[in-house]
Protein backbone atom coordinates (compact mmCIF):
# COMPACT_ATOMS: atom_id res chain seq x y z
CA UNK A 1 0.00 0.00 0.00
CA UNK A 2 2.54 2.46 0.83
CA UNK A 3 3.74 2.38 -3.10
CA UNK A 4 0.44 3.78 -3.86
CA UNK A 5 1.39 7.16 -2.82
CA UNK A 6 4.95 7.16 -4.86
CA UNK A 7 5.54 10.24 -6.95
CA UNK A 8 5.68 7.69 -9.83
CA UNK A 9 2.15 6.93 -8.99
CA UNK A 10 0.75 9.98 -8.76
CA UNK A 11 1.76 10.83 -12.39
CA UNK A 12 0.33 8.08 -13.27
CA UNK A 13 -3.22 8.98 -11.96
CA UNK A 14 -2.67 11.73 -13.40
CA UNK A 15 -2.03 10.94 -16.76
CA UNK A 16 -5.12 8.57 -16.45
CA UNK A 17 -7.49 11.68 -15.59
CA UNK A 18 -6.20 13.51 -18.72
CA UNK A 19 -6.46 10.56 -21.06
CA UNK A 20 -10.08 12.35 -22.15
CA UNK A 21 -7.66 15.38 -22.98
CA UNK A 22 -5.30 13.22 -24.53
CA UNK A 23 -7.66 11.27 -26.82
CA UNK A 24 -10.18 14.24 -28.16
CA UNK A 25 -6.98 16.56 -29.41
CA UNK A 26 -4.57 14.96 -32.14
CA UNK A 27 -0.94 15.06 -31.14
CA UNK A 28 1.23 18.19 -31.91
CA UNK A 29 -1.47 20.78 -30.86
CA UNK A 30 0.34 23.31 -29.21
CA UNK A 31 -2.48 24.43 -27.13
CA UNK A 32 -3.55 21.42 -26.11
CA UNK A 33 -0.32 21.12 -24.67
CA UNK A 34 -1.31 24.24 -22.88
CA UNK A 35 -4.63 23.15 -21.77
CA UNK A 36 -2.97 19.73 -20.34
CA UNK A 37 -0.83 21.88 -18.16
CA UNK A 38 -3.31 24.73 -16.86
CA UNK A 39 -5.93 21.75 -15.77
CA UNK A 40 -4.27 20.59 -12.77
CA UNK A 41 -3.25 24.09 -11.77
CA UNK A 42 -6.87 25.38 -12.59
CA UNK A 43 -8.10 22.52 -10.20
CA UNK A 44 -5.42 23.44 -7.53
CA UNK A 45 -6.88 27.29 -7.70
CA UNK A 46 -9.87 26.06 -6.83
CA UNK A 47 -9.41 24.16 -4.46
CA UNK A 48 -7.18 27.00 -2.88
CA UNK A 49 -10.29 29.16 -3.14
CA UNK A 50 -12.52 26.51 -1.20
CA UNK A 51 -10.08 26.22 1.61
CA UNK A 52 -9.89 30.04 1.63
CA UNK A 53 -13.42 30.09 2.32
CA UNK A 54 -13.47 27.82 4.73
CA UNK A 55 -10.63 28.86 6.95
CA UNK A 56 -12.40 33.03 6.50
CA UNK A 57 -9.88 34.07 4.26
CA UNK A 58 -12.17 35.86 2.05
CA UNK A 59 -13.27 39.19 2.96
CA UNK A 60 -16.90 39.46 1.58
CA UNK A 61 -17.65 35.77 2.66
CA UNK A 62 -16.71 36.98 6.33
CA UNK A 63 -19.23 40.36 6.17
CA UNK A 64 -21.74 37.92 4.40
CA UNK A 65 -22.14 36.06 7.84
CA UNK A 66 -21.86 38.85 10.14
CA UNK A 67 -23.94 40.87 8.46
CA UNK A 68 -26.24 37.63 8.09
CA UNK A 69 -26.60 37.12 11.90
CA UNK A 70 -27.17 40.82 12.23
CA UNK A 71 -30.23 40.64 9.56
CA UNK A 72 -31.37 37.67 11.94
CA UNK A 73 -31.20 38.95 15.08
CA UNK A 74 -33.44 42.17 13.91
CA UNK A 75 -35.43 40.04 11.30
CA UNK A 76 -36.09 36.34 12.32
CA UNK A 77 -38.75 35.57 10.19
CA UNK A 78 -36.27 35.95 7.20
CA UNK A 79 -34.19 33.47 8.99
CA UNK A 80 -34.84 30.87 5.69
CA UNK A 81 -34.23 33.34 3.04
CA UNK A 82 -31.23 34.77 4.87
CA UNK A 83 -29.42 30.97 5.31
CA UNK A 84 -29.85 30.82 1.54
CA UNK A 85 -27.37 33.53 2.05
CA UNK A 86 -25.30 32.27 3.89
CA UNK A 87 -24.12 29.47 1.92
CA UNK A 88 -22.75 32.46 -0.44
CA UNK A 89 -20.19 32.46 1.94
CA UNK A 90 -19.44 29.09 1.92
CA UNK A 91 -18.41 26.34 -0.50
CA UNK A 92 -22.35 25.53 -0.31
CA UNK A 93 -22.36 28.45 -2.41
CA UNK A 94 -24.04 28.63 -5.85
CA UNK A 95 -21.04 30.33 -7.29
CA UNK A 96 -18.46 28.47 -6.27
CA UNK A 97 -20.35 24.84 -6.85
CA UNK A 98 -20.54 26.58 -10.56
CA UNK A 99 -16.90 26.87 -10.75
CA UNK A 100 -16.31 22.81 -9.66
CA UNK A 101 -18.68 22.08 -12.31
CA UNK A 102 -16.96 24.08 -15.01
CA UNK A 103 -13.78 22.13 -13.87
CA UNK A 104 -15.03 18.61 -14.13
CA UNK A 105 -16.68 19.44 -17.64
CA UNK A 106 -13.24 20.77 -18.56
CA UNK A 107 -11.80 17.24 -17.22
CA UNK A 108 -14.03 14.79 -17.86
CA UNK A 109 -15.95 16.29 -20.92
CA UNK A 110 -13.53 18.01 -23.19
CA UNK A 111 -15.59 16.47 -26.09
CA UNK A 112 -17.77 19.72 -25.47
CA UNK A 113 -15.36 22.06 -26.27
CA UNK A 114 -14.95 23.35 -29.93
CA UNK A 115 -11.39 22.95 -29.82
CA UNK A 116 -8.20 22.68 -27.48
CA UNK A 117 -8.47 26.66 -27.58
CA UNK A 118 -11.82 26.96 -26.36
CA UNK A 119 -11.00 24.83 -23.71
CA UNK A 120 -7.79 26.44 -22.71
CA UNK A 121 -9.52 29.98 -22.46
CA UNK A 122 -12.41 28.27 -20.18
CA UNK A 123 -9.25 26.99 -18.16
CA UNK A 124 -8.02 30.28 -17.95
CA UNK A 125 -11.44 31.91 -16.94
CA UNK A 126 -12.05 29.59 -14.59
CA UNK A 127 -8.30 30.21 -12.97
CA UNK A 128 -9.17 33.74 -12.79
CA UNK A 129 -13.00 33.61 -11.30
CA UNK A 130 -11.74 31.71 -8.60
CA UNK A 131 -9.36 33.93 -7.26
CA UNK A 132 -9.89 34.83 -3.98
CA UNK A 133 -9.57 38.78 -4.11
CA UNK A 134 -11.85 38.49 -7.23
CA UNK A 135 -14.11 36.15 -6.02
CA UNK A 136 -14.57 38.43 -2.98
CA UNK A 137 -15.64 41.32 -4.85
CA UNK A 138 -17.88 38.88 -6.56
CA UNK A 139 -19.81 38.35 -3.11
CA UNK A 140 -20.96 42.07 -2.79
CA UNK A 141 -23.66 41.47 -4.63
CA UNK A 142 -25.70 39.12 -2.26
CA UNK A 143 -23.78 41.17 0.54
CA UNK A 144 -25.92 43.86 -0.29
CA UNK A 145 -28.75 42.37 -0.78
CA UNK A 146 -28.36 41.53 3.60
CA UNK A 147 -27.67 45.17 3.79
CA UNK A 148 -30.81 46.55 2.05
CA UNK A 149 -32.98 43.85 3.98
CA UNK A 150 -31.28 45.74 7.25
CA UNK A 151 -33.03 49.06 6.72
CA UNK A 152 -30.24 50.59 5.92
CA UNK A 153 -28.52 50.07 9.74
CA UNK A 154 -25.89 48.24 7.79
CA UNK A 155 -23.44 49.35 5.08
CA UNK A 156 -23.13 48.48 1.31
CA UNK A 157 -19.63 46.84 0.74
CA UNK A 158 -18.12 47.84 -2.52
CA UNK A 159 -20.78 50.09 -4.05
CA UNK A 160 -22.56 53.09 -3.70
CA UNK A 161 -25.76 53.51 -1.98
CA UNK A 162 -28.91 52.61 -3.87
CA UNK A 163 -30.26 55.94 -3.93
CA UNK A 164 -26.98 57.50 -5.13
CA UNK A 165 -26.69 54.40 -7.69
CA UNK A 166 -30.27 55.12 -8.45
CA UNK A 167 -29.66 58.76 -9.20
CA UNK A 168 -26.66 58.05 -11.26
CA UNK A 169 -28.10 55.58 -13.75
CA UNK A 170 -31.44 57.05 -14.07
CA UNK A 171 -32.43 53.60 -12.69
CA UNK A 172 -35.89 52.31 -11.53
CA UNK A 173 -36.21 50.59 -7.94
CA UNK A 174 -36.90 46.94 -8.67
CA UNK A 175 -36.62 46.22 -5.23
CA UNK A 176 -34.74 44.41 -2.00
CA UNK A 177 -32.40 41.77 -4.26
CA UNK A 178 -32.27 43.44 -7.33
CA UNK A 179 -28.70 43.36 -7.61
CA UNK A 180 -29.11 39.63 -8.21
CA UNK A 181 -31.83 40.03 -11.08
CA UNK A 182 -30.32 38.38 -14.48
CA UNK A 183 -27.30 36.28 -12.21
CA UNK A 184 -28.45 32.87 -13.41
CA UNK A 185 -27.05 31.59 -9.91
CA UNK A 186 -30.07 32.87 -8.53
CA UNK A 187 -32.74 33.03 -11.05
CA UNK A 188 -33.88 32.54 -14.30
CA UNK A 189 -35.38 34.64 -17.32
CA UNK A 190 -38.84 32.79 -17.87
CA UNK A 191 -41.05 33.56 -20.64
CA UNK A 192 -44.92 33.88 -19.87
CA UNK A 193 -48.21 33.43 -21.78
CA UNK A 194 -48.25 36.69 -23.21
CA UNK A 195 -44.87 36.68 -24.67
CA UNK A 196 -42.90 39.08 -21.98
CA UNK A 197 -40.26 37.80 -20.06
CA UNK A 198 -39.61 37.79 -16.25
CA UNK A 199 -37.87 36.95 -13.52
CA UNK A 200 -38.31 33.52 -11.66
CA UNK A 201 -36.06 33.36 -8.36
CA UNK A 202 -34.80 30.05 -7.40
CA UNK A 203 -36.18 28.09 -4.43
CA UNK A 204 -36.03 29.96 -1.13
CA UNK A 205 -35.06 33.13 -2.80
CA UNK A 206 -38.89 33.73 -4.16
CA UNK A 207 -38.88 35.02 -1.07
CA UNK A 208 -37.17 38.23 -2.61
CA UNK A 209 -40.24 38.60 -5.11
CA UNK A 210 -42.86 37.68 -2.24
CA UNK A 211 -41.38 40.21 0.46
CA UNK A 212 -39.75 42.63 -0.92
CA UNK A 213 -40.30 43.18 -4.75
CA UNK A 214 -42.91 42.90 -7.67
CA UNK A 215 -42.56 40.96 -10.51
CA UNK A 216 -40.01 42.34 -12.90
CA UNK A 217 -40.08 42.19 -16.83
CA UNK A 218 -37.48 41.73 -19.00
CA UNK A 219 -37.93 44.98 -20.76
CA UNK A 220 -38.38 47.10 -17.99
CA UNK A 221 -34.88 45.75 -16.47
CA UNK A 222 -33.34 45.97 -19.21
CA UNK A 223 -33.73 49.70 -20.05
CA UNK A 224 -33.59 50.72 -16.36
CA UNK A 225 -31.93 48.75 -14.20
CA UNK A 226 -29.32 49.63 -11.39
CA UNK A 227 -25.55 48.74 -11.13
CA UNK A 228 -24.78 45.07 -9.49
CA UNK A 229 -21.38 43.59 -9.85
CA UNK A 230 -22.55 40.69 -11.96
CA UNK A 231 -24.11 42.62 -14.38
CA UNK A 232 -21.11 45.37 -14.75
CA UNK A 233 -18.05 43.28 -14.05
CA UNK A 234 -19.02 39.21 -13.31
CA UNK A 235 -20.89 38.25 -16.12
CA UNK A 236 -18.02 36.55 -18.61
CA UNK A 237 -16.49 35.64 -15.54
CA UNK A 238 -19.43 34.18 -13.35
CA UNK A 239 -21.98 32.61 -16.32
CA UNK A 240 -21.71 29.67 -18.37
CA UNK A 241 -21.40 30.50 -22.03
CA UNK A 242 -24.99 28.63 -22.40
CA UNK A 243 -26.37 30.78 -20.04
CA UNK A 244 -24.76 34.01 -21.92
CA UNK A 245 -26.33 32.92 -25.14
CA UNK A 246 -29.26 32.56 -23.39
CA UNK A 247 -28.68 36.05 -22.11
CA UNK A 248 -28.16 37.23 -25.68
CA UNK A 249 -31.08 35.45 -27.16
CA UNK A 250 -33.50 37.10 -25.21
CA UNK A 251 -31.72 40.39 -25.83
CA UNK A 252 -32.39 40.21 -29.23
CA UNK A 253 -36.15 38.28 -29.41
CA UNK A 254 -36.98 41.75 -26.95
CA UNK A 255 -35.09 43.74 -29.91
CA UNK A 256 -36.81 42.64 -32.62
CA UNK A 257 -40.07 42.84 -30.93
CA UNK A 258 -39.79 46.29 -29.99
CA UNK A 259 -38.24 47.58 -33.63
CA UNK A 260 -41.82 45.25 -34.95
CA UNK A 261 -43.99 48.53 -32.84
CA UNK A 262 -41.38 50.70 -34.14
CA UNK A 263 -39.39 51.29 -30.65
CA UNK A 264 -36.14 50.43 -29.77
CA UNK A 265 -34.79 48.68 -27.26
CA UNK A 266 -31.59 48.85 -25.17
CA UNK A 267 -29.56 46.55 -23.96
CA UNK A 268 -28.97 46.08 -20.24
CA UNK A 269 -25.71 44.74 -21.05
CA UNK A 270 -24.90 48.01 -23.93
CA UNK A 271 -22.97 50.02 -20.92
CA UNK A 272 -21.32 49.93 -17.42
CA UNK A 273 -23.65 51.01 -14.45
CA UNK A 274 -22.57 53.41 -12.26
CA UNK A 275 -22.24 52.23 -8.57
CA UNK A 276 -19.02 50.14 -7.67
CA UNK A 277 -16.97 51.71 -4.76
CA UNK A 278 -13.55 50.46 -3.73
CA UNK A 279 -13.47 47.54 -5.96
CA UNK A 280 -10.18 45.75 -6.46
CA UNK A 281 -7.79 46.17 -9.46
CA UNK A 282 -8.59 42.95 -10.56
CA UNK A 283 -12.36 43.11 -11.26
CA UNK A 284 -11.54 46.67 -13.49
CA UNK A 285 -9.33 44.21 -14.97
CA UNK A 286 -12.28 41.90 -15.28
CA UNK A 287 -14.25 44.78 -16.54
CA UNK A 288 -12.35 45.58 -19.29
CA UNK A 289 -12.08 41.91 -20.44
CA UNK A 290 -15.92 42.02 -20.55
CA UNK A 291 -15.88 44.85 -22.85
CA UNK A 292 -14.07 43.38 -24.87
CA UNK A 293 -16.17 40.15 -25.18
CA UNK A 294 -19.04 42.29 -25.65
CA UNK A 295 -17.36 43.20 -28.97
CA UNK A 296 -16.09 40.16 -29.84
CA UNK A 297 -17.21 39.39 -33.55
CA UNK A 298 -20.00 36.50 -32.63
CA UNK A 299 -18.07 33.66 -35.29
CA UNK A 300 -15.26 34.17 -32.72
CA UNK A 301 -17.12 32.79 -29.77
CA UNK A 302 -15.52 28.92 -28.47
CA UNK A 303 -18.76 27.92 -27.75
CA UNK A 304 -19.48 24.57 -29.75
CA UNK A 305 -22.92 24.85 -31.27
CA UNK A 306 -24.09 21.30 -31.54
CA UNK A 307 -23.00 20.97 -28.11
CA UNK A 308 -25.54 18.17 -26.74
CA UNK A 309 -24.42 19.19 -23.22
CA UNK A 310 -27.49 21.31 -22.85
CA UNK A 311 -28.02 24.51 -20.43
CA UNK A 312 -25.61 23.74 -17.80
CA UNK A 313 -22.64 23.88 -20.13
CA UNK A 314 -19.54 25.82 -19.14
CA UNK A 315 -17.65 27.18 -22.29
CA UNK A 316 -16.31 30.77 -22.81
CA UNK A 317 -14.37 32.49 -24.83
CA UNK A 318 -11.51 35.03 -23.46
CA UNK A 319 -8.38 36.09 -24.70
CA UNK A 320 -7.09 37.50 -21.40
CA UNK A 321 -4.22 35.99 -19.60
CA UNK A 322 -3.54 34.98 -16.21
CA UNK A 323 -1.33 35.33 -13.46
CA UNK A 324 -1.25 32.18 -11.58
CA UNK A 325 -0.13 33.84 -8.14
CA UNK A 326 -2.18 33.09 -5.27
CA UNK A 327 -3.74 36.09 -3.11
CA UNK A 328 -6.40 36.16 -0.29
CA UNK A 329 -8.69 38.30 0.01
CA UNK A 330 -8.53 41.50 2.40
Amino acid sequence: MPKLKTPFYRRFIHWVALLPLLMLFGCGDPIKEQALQQLPITEQRVTQLGNALTSGQVRNANLIQQYANKVADKKPNLTPLINEFRKDASVDGPMYKALLDRVNTAKNQPQMFASSQALYDELLNIYQAADPVLYSDALSDPLNVLADMSDGQLPRVNALSKAQSQQANNAQDFGTGEQLIGNPSYGHWQTGSNGMSFWAWYGMYSMMGDLFGRRTYYNDWGRSRNYSYYNDYGRTRYSSPSQLKQQTALDTRTKKSFASRGQKFTSPYSKNRAGSSSLSGKSKSAQTSANRFRNNNIKKSSYASKSKYGKSSSFRNSSTNTSRGFRRGK
